[in-house]
């Protein structure tokens, strides 16, 4: 079958279609930015691409066109589609039954750390020697690709971990991606309110997940951490498979960490081993705690998951060390919610003790633009000891609301800037041996991060 994906340069199409091709699928697709690394990955596995969503694409002859959910009404190429009474479905829908019906899927949910928990439980599952299918919402740098299909096993039902997005599928199913994915083991990693610009509270956002839970059989397993007060809530409409919990006094707990970062494992009150790991933070732990969890249901032992771990190296863009200049370290960081911010700070403080965290923060998601979450900026970056804010006075990307304004209960240790160069200079001067400065932003913040290494190298040169 030939499959035209619209939208195949996101993370999650881009993914899909890798799937497809090792279906055996003929597989072109389409993007209004077609460019590395996702276009160079995508046509060395003999997948075309087209810039742009031109009608006369329909020109291709695709059987079916996958339809990404950043497609909205008015789409040159979707409208043609529509005219031409041609068959479209969601890539959610379409990986549903297509390649997940009949495999054991592993699903992992929630506001935050999905991606990290899919790249462990991936990594778990794999040197387990269960040789898993996988996609995953972002580079998992243990992994090598985003997306695998592996072969079906000889006898059984083969493993899929996925991501699973509460996002919705497309601009014709408004359900979140996950409800396609009917999985019989799910974390729920965390539930508070984000994505403010399709959902208007937390209850909504808690339906979606109970939807989810509906689709998991007697035989499957929940996991969810103790405390959460939204997933309590979830859980209390009506859970109908196994639910184990993770952190505190659960069935699953990890001990306060070493001065290295390692952590001691319970299982039911007996120790069960130690992750020996460099990873810092209390929200590494609860995605370990998890991933061991999920493993553990499809027959892992423990100890081998926490063995597993101990090699994991992590996830591109999550406390990524992107190089130190003039003895300062440069990380990059894919938090934006400020719970997200504070608990990537919290890890970094963890490790570097009293020595200076500098915070670079661009608020650009679509909850963040919106404004839902400005008040909770100052209290999110209280382990900053200089904040630098980006927010950009016009374009796509502008900020509907005065930053500034925002950071003014930090002091004069916080700043917000409109250009990324003035930003970039103020941080490198700022900056002194032994710093530790991490960039958050969703995106690619106008390559911040090299533009940084580059202002301290000049400015050592300089010295």
């Amino acid at each position: 079958m030939h499959l035209h994906i619209l939208g195949i340069c996101g993370t999650f199409m881009g993914g899909l279609a890798l799937i497809a091709r090792a279906a055996g699928h003929r597989v072109t697709g389409c993007d209004a930015g077609v460019y590395p690394p996702m276009s160079t990955q995508l046509q060395a596995h003999g997948i075309e691409l087209c810039e742009g969503f031109e009608a006369d694409q329909i020109g291709l002859g695709a059987d079916l066109y996958v339809i990404g959910n950043v497609v909205k009404r008015g789409n040159p190429l979707m409208e043609a589609i529509l005219d031409a009474g041609l068959p479209y479905v969601s890539g959610p829908q379409w990986l549903g039954e297509h390649v997940l019906q009949g495999r054991h899927v592993l699903a992992v949910a929630g506001t935050h750390g999905k991606t990290t928990t899919t790249s462990m439980l991936a990594h778990v599952l794999t040197q387990a020697g269960r040789d898993p299918s996988f996609l995953v919402g972002g580079v998992a740098l243990d992994l090598g690709v985003s997306a695998r299909l592996a072969p079906p096993p000889a006898h059984g039902r083969g493993l899929f971990v996925i991501e699973a997005d509460e996002y919705d599928t497309a601009f014709f199913d408004k359900r979140s991606k996950f409800v396609h994915y009917r999985p019989r083991t799910a974390i729920l990693n965390n539930l508070e309110f984000d994505h403010a610009d399709i959902f208007p509270d937390l209850t909504a956002i808690e339906t979606q997940f109970h939807h989810l839970v509906r689709t998991i059989p007697a035989s499957g397993r929940v996991i969810a951490p103790a405390g959460d007060e939204a997933l309590a809530r979830v859980l209390e409409r009506g859970c109908w498979s196994e639910v184990v919990y993770t952190g505190g006094d659960a069935t699953w707990a990890a001990s306060a960490p070493a001065a290295d970062g390692s952590f001691v494992v319970s299982h039911q009150g007996r120790e069960a081993g130690t992750v020996a790991w460099a990873h810092q933070g209390a929200h590494n732990r609860a995605n370990a705690l998890a991933a061991i969890a999920a493993a553990e249901h499809v027959g892992v032992p423990p100890e081998v998951s926490i063995a597993a771990l101990t090699g994991f190296v992590g996830v591109r863009r999550r406390m990524e060390l992107r190089g130190t200049e003039r003895g300062v370290a440069v990380y990059d960081d894919f938090a934006h919610h400020p719970t997200a911010i504070a608990t990537t700070l919290a890890g970094l403080r963890e490790r570097v003790g009293d020595a200076r965290v500098l915070a670079v923060l661009e608020p650009r998601s679509n909850t963040m633009k919106l404004g839902v979450m400005k008040a909770r900026l100052p209290e999110s970056l209280t382990d900053a000891d200089l904040v630098f804010g980006f927010g950009a006075a016009q374009g796509r990307n502008a900020l509907g609301w005065d930053l500034a304004e925002a950071l003014a209960p930090l002091g004069e240790g916080a700043r917000a800037f409109d250009d990324v160069e003035t930003l970039v200079q103020a941080v490198a001067q700022a900056a002194r041996a032994g710093d530790h400065v991490v960039v958050m932003s969703n995106g690619s913040f106008d390559g911040v991060h090299e533009r940084l290494l580059a202002a301290l190298r000049a400015s050592k040169a300089g010295a």
